[in-house]
């Protein structure tokens, strides 16, 4: 009861002090919630699991590996954020160029419609998970949460527009960081005043089929591109360490979370998603299954705000203001409850996963061609995206879709 205490008082300091301090009226707190809502969404919850399955004792450097390819991409957008946009602004309609970018930003704008339906639709089977519903009433009654939850988005949008919606999202950034404090808390006092060194630990173990795996959790940890497409509010040298900070913050989350998870591991790996985390952590302690499963509904929703914001910014920057904002909040929601009524969600997600890694690779081609334009960076550095490009290109076509 210690430990499960203890959190709770870090879930609630935590979430007041990010909700209502000075952190709050911060324009760089601001420019760093959208990218760090998106990047810290329901991959928090399932890596640790995966990879104790797939890496044993070496769950730890496999999730380095994997932010360090994920912070490798996010130089390639800093870089876009530096030297494309000035050129895209500049550039004629029929630009080579300018097209190249229309075509990966409609591929991205498509790929967050689809992560809202299935952030969303993840919140409603939490929520309605203890209801007692029919199958068929089940379904129907969580494509209406999501349906609703995006009208409120629509809404909310259509009267305040991007400075709503941010605000939404502090809100809920704040709680699921509260929460992760207090996850990490209990699991760390777990070790403090619980674990037994002689527990044994899985060895580390590995194989080809491995690397697919890595290169479908990439979809778990991206989201920073969302800052590439925050131009109608924030200059970009803000736009660009925000990035950063929101990489490096949720970079320390992912590594203490799957390292303080090492008493766990063998555990861990016998389990998946979310149901499993909510089992490993009330083996820490007794109730903090209750803690995580504010946790997931705080991820779903918040990381669903961030893309729907990604998703506005991106058709104001390809329509060029003729569709502003709110119509960029209103045209993305329509999509999303398209694919909530006309698809399963859970399946095309499969789908989004491939076209984020695609978007990465055109990107990186972008890099490459402004780096030829611009002259900066050099030979190096276009050798540097070329090879990022090839790692995306191999993720899109043989990662595994780990959220799928």
């Amino acid at each position: 009861m210690l430990i499960f205490l203890t959190a709770v008082v870090v879930v609630l300091a935590v979430t007041l002090v990010l909700g209502l301090g000075p952190a709050s009226q911060s324009r760089a707190w601001s420019a760093t919630v959208t990218p760090l809502a998106s990047i810290i969404g329901s991959g928090f919850l399932i890596c640790g699991p995966l990879l104790a399955h797939e890496f044993g004792g070496a769950a730890s450097l496999a999730m380095a590996a994997l932010l360090a390819l994920a912070y490798a991409l996010g130089a390639v957008l800093r870089f876009n954020i530096a030297h494309l946009e000035p050129l895209l602004a500049k550039a004629v309609f029929h630009d080579r160029l300018a097209w190249a970018a229309r075509a990966s930003q409609m591929v991205l704008a498509i790929a967050y419609s689809i992560s809202v339906a299935y952030y969303l639709k993840l919140l409603a089977e939490f929520a309605l998970k203890e209801v007692a519903l029919t199958p068929q009433a089940h379904a129907l009654v969580a494509k209406g949460v999501v349906t609703l939850l995006i009208l409120a988005f629509a809404a909310i949008a259509a009267r305040g527009g991007h400075r709503r919606m941010e605000q939404l999202a502090h809100m809920t950034v704040s709680l699921k960081i509260g929460v992760i404090a207090g996850m990490l808390t209990a699991l760390a006092l777990y070790w403090l005043l619980r674990w037994d060194a002689s527990a044994v630990v899985p060895p580390a173990k590995f194989s080809i089929g491995s690397i697919g795996l890595v290169l479908g959790l990439l979809v778990t940890v991206q989201g920073f591109e969302t800052s590439r497409y925050l131009g109608h509010s924030y200059e970009a040298p803000l736009r660009i360490r925000t990035m950063r900070y929101a990489q490096w913050l949720s970079s320390a989350i992912y590594m203490a979370f799957v390292m303080l998870l090492t008493p766990f591991l063998a555990a861990a790996g016998q389990v998946k998603g979310v149901a499993g985390i909510l089992d490993i952590m009330n083996l820490a302690a007794p109730l903090m299954g209750i803690v995580v499963l504010v946790g997931a509904l705080a991820s779903q929703l918040s990381a669903a705000v961030a893309d729907s914001i990604g998703a506005a910014g991106i058709a104001a920057e390809v329509t060029r203001g003729r569709l502003g904002v709110r119509a960029g909040f209103l045209a993305s929601g329509a999509l999303s409850i398209a694919v909530v009524w006309l698809t399963n969600p859970f399946l095309v997600v499969a789908v989004a996963s491939r076209a984020f890694a695609i978007f990465y690779a055109a990107q990186c081609g972008l890099a490459m061609i402004v780096a030829r334009r611009t002259k900066v960076g050099g030979l190096a550095a276009q050798g540097a995206f070329a090879v990022l490009a090839l790692v995306s290109l191999v993720a899109a076509m043989a990662g595994a879709p780990a959220e799928g």
